[in-house]
């Protein structure tokens, strides 16, 4: 069962990639365009260039959707992993100790989920395999291919 399970491991990691990309790009997009009810739940926005809300929906929207198609995963997500770290101890740990105290599960789990991202990449289904498949294959061809002499 071991082996199996192993042998699904790129596809289970880039179906988590994919969801956990795509629901950090719908924070964002709350954020930044007032979707799915906006940050006040009634279409409201960050203003442009508040710090830190602006800069963490920029991050989110960018960084999430980059993870979700697996483009420059890694620093994507190390970048994102970043912001949700800062997300908590300056937002959220103040307020109380425990993430259940302090309304910070959220960032924290995001938090981890993109740190586990920079550590085994994009997995099945990515961009980046996709590229670099593309790339090893056109290197090939050239290193076959001799030198026209004149």
């Amino acid at each position: 069962m071991t082996a199996r399970l192993n042998g699904a491991q790129p596809y289970a990691l880039g179906l988590f990639r994919i969801v956990v990309g795509l629901l950090f790009a719908c924070h964002g997009a709350v954020a930044l365009f007032g979707v799915l009810g906006g940050v006040d739940g009634k279409g409201g926005t960050a203003a442009t260039g508040a710090w830190p809300n602006w800069y963490a929906a920029v991050i989110e929207l960018v960084g999430g959707t980059l993870v979700l198609l697996g483009l420059g995963t890694r620093i994507a997500a190390f970048i994102s992993s970043g912001a949700m770290a800062y997300a908590y101890f300056k937002v959220h740990q103040p307020e109380g100790l425990w993430p259940i105290e302090n309304n910070g599960e959220g960032a924290a789990m995001y938090c981890w989920a993109m740190f586990l991202l920079i550590f085994t990449g994009s997995g099945a289904f990515g961009l980046d395999r996709l590229l670099a498949k593309r790339t090893s294959t056109q290197e090939q061809r050239s290193a076959g291919q001799a030198p026209v002499a004149a």
